[in-house]
């Protein structure tokens, strides 16, 4: 839910803070005070375009921020973040921040990190559905309503399985592909995978020898010098008249000779044997060493030329012995599928035949499915759309099957009960598609991990007009109550926690007022409602009731918003209602009880 919305300076609000609450938040208040900024505000969140005009007078720059809590949210958000170098949410809350300025600098922020409007735009189909005017709408992409249908219908199952499928079958139709290629770029292949096989297989590589052979490289290349240094040392310590071992031999007779004449300097001579016999331990290891120590110069180029051998077949195949080793097999599993191409073909050619069957028989019965739950869906809207006041309106399903296994296109309308279309239900293969954007016969359809169908929400809203695409409804009025309607029934199934209404009470009074509020507080039991509405039947309803207000101060305007108490909830209600009379109190107070 959307428990924070902080505005500065934005057309009228300088800086504004609005602290949402769970359930039903309704906001109200005279035209022209403010209310249409608190959804643009939301819209500049999700990724809208900046409009530099919304600038506050004067200001350099303006800044939205929300934080959601996102703790039962079942969009993949952790993963998406994590791919994107976003930081994670700490306790379920997630931040998001536009700045925009007057110079043009435009920036966004998730969780404190820098990030792009199109990360923004997808975040904010996760968290936010808006209806109105400047709609963010899930509900009108044809993708999204199948999304719905098999959710409403409770088809998750089957339709995993036909995804299941389509992944096999592409991932059998890739090796298929990398198989088939004209008889020179066969050749061509054969002959590249035999040589890189070849070449990495006669260098007999272990995966750690590249240290090794770099130490005793460096070691033979140095060898003149070390042989030097290590003599040198050697002199010093035990072959030169004035050597390390031939004083420390003077210095232990000389203790010997204070231990006779003081006991107590017994200590001082036992040191000195533990170091003579160190110094002669070094002695021994400094002359293996030294024997160790080749000056061969075979040995030299032999190094060399592995080195050189290891280095070039890194270039070629991979970073480390392992990365070579490892392309090496996976070209000699290439080369041998190569040789057998046409062993393989059959055998992928087989499975694929027989995949096609079962996707076909998938694809099939999850259409059919989905024909049975159609019919329940648009009675269940239909009845919400009576509620609210389209008493002989149609609602429809538009359904297009195009099962890419047989090649064939089969489109269908399957309208609501009360619809006398029934005729129009079967529709002959290449005739107009029930809604834009569907296939046609002519083109060979792509095959969908959701299946062979497209659907599209179709409604009229007048007796007489033919049902159109929920999408191409002019009115604002209709088409928010429509998305009550269709919210109302898919409330358990819809997984955007936060829903916004704007002008969902156009051209609405009487009973169906307060039928809209009903359902505003029906939909509330699922999710977070954010409403701004000039119906004091609607605001009745709110859990929560938001007033924007718009005053003078230091010669500027201000809009400001404060949440109301019961009594200023009937002091709003009462002037929605046409002011502060007595009958007007009384009917607030009515409205609220």
């Amino acid at each position: 839910m959307l428990t924070t919305l902080r505005i500065k300076n934005l057309a009228l609000v300088a800086d504004l803070t609005l602290e949402l609450q769970s359930g039903c938040n309704v906001i109200t208040g005279e035209t022209g005070a403010g209310k249409s900024i608190l959804i643009g505000a939301l819209n500049l969140l999700l990724g809208e375009r900046a409009d530099r005009t919304l600038l506050r007078s004067g200001a350099e720059s303006c800044s939205v921020e929300a934080l959601f809590d996102v703790a039962k949210l079942r969009a993949p958000l952790k993963t998406f973040l994590d791919e994107n170098g976003l930081e994670p949410c700490e306790d379920g809350q997630l931040v998001l921040k536009r700045v925009f300025t007057a110079a043009g600098a435009n920036r966004q922020f998730v969780n404190g990190s820098p990030t792009t409007l199109n990360t923004l735009a997808t975040l904010g189909e996760w968290l936010v559905d808006i209806h109105g005017p400047h709609d963010h709408q899930s509900l009108l992409h044809p993708a999204r309503q199948l999304d719905i249908l098999d959710a409403f219908g409770g088809l998750g199952g089957p339709r995993a399985a036909f995804a299941n499928l389509v992944a096999r079958r592409s991932a059998l139709a890739a090796e298929k592909t990398a198989l088939i290629v004209d008889e020179k770029t066969y050749a061509q292949q054969l002959d590249l995978l035999r040589f890189q096989v070849r070449e990495i297989g006669d260098a007999k590589l272990h995966p750690d020898e590249e240290t090794q052979i770099t130490q005793d490289y460096q070691r033979a290349s140095n060898a003149a010098k070390l042989l030097e240094l290590g003599q040198a040392a050697l002199t010093a310590l035990s072959e030169a008249e004035d050597s390390v071992l031939t004083r420390v031999g003077a210095v232990g007779r000389t203790l010997q000779e204070l231990q006779r004449v003081d006991a107590s300097a017994a200590p001082l001579a036992a040191i000195q044997e533990q170091a003579a016999a160190q110094l002669r331990e070094l002695q021994g290891e400094l002359s293996h060493y030294l024997d160790r120590v080749d000056l061969d110069p075979a040995r030299l180029a032999e190094l060399e030329e592995r080195l050189n051998l290891i280095h070039s077949l890194k270039r070629k195949y991979g970073a480390s012995l392992g990365e070579v080793i490892a392309f090496a097999e996976e070209a000699e599993k290439k080369l041998r599928s190569l040789e057998q191409r046409d062993a393989e073909l059959a055998r992928l050619n087989a499975e694929l035949k027989k995949l096609d069957g079962e996707l076909l028989r998938a694809g099939k019965d999850l259409s059919a499915q989905r024909r049975k739950v159609i019919p329940k869906l648009a009675r269940a809207v239909a009845k919400e759309l009576a509620a609210l006041g389209f008493k002989q309106s149609q609602f429809d399903v538009a359904i297009e099957s195009a099962p890419g296994a047989a090649g064939f296109i089969v489109q269908e309308a399957i309208p609501s009960p009360r619809s006398s279309r029934r005729e129009e239900a079967h529709t002959p293969v290449g005739s107009e598609p029930p809604h834009a954007g569907c296939h046609n016969s002519e083109r060979s359809p792509q095959l969908s991990r959701a299946g062979f169908d497209r659907i599209e929400f179709q409604f009229a809203p007048n007796p007489g007009e033919p049902p159109r695409p929920l999408r191409a409804i002019a009115s604002s009025g209709e088409m928010a109550r429509v998305m009550l309607a269709l919210k109302t029934v898919l409330a358990a199934e819809d997984d955007i926690p936060v829903l916004v209404f704007d002008e969902v009470d156009a051209n609405v009074g009487g009973e169906t007022a307060h039928a809209v509020g009903e359902k505003m507080r029906q939909i509330a039991r699922q999710h977070q409602v954010l409403c701004v509405t000039h119906l004091a039947p609607v605001a009745a309803q709110a859990h929560a009731h938001f007033v924007v207000t718009k005053e003078v101060k230091a010669g500027r305007s201000i809009s400001e918003v404060m949440l109301l108490d019961r009594p200023g909830r009937v002091t709003e209600l009462a002037r929605m209602l046409g002011g502060q009379s007595d009958a007007a109190r009384q009917h607030a107070e009515a409205l609220l009880g």
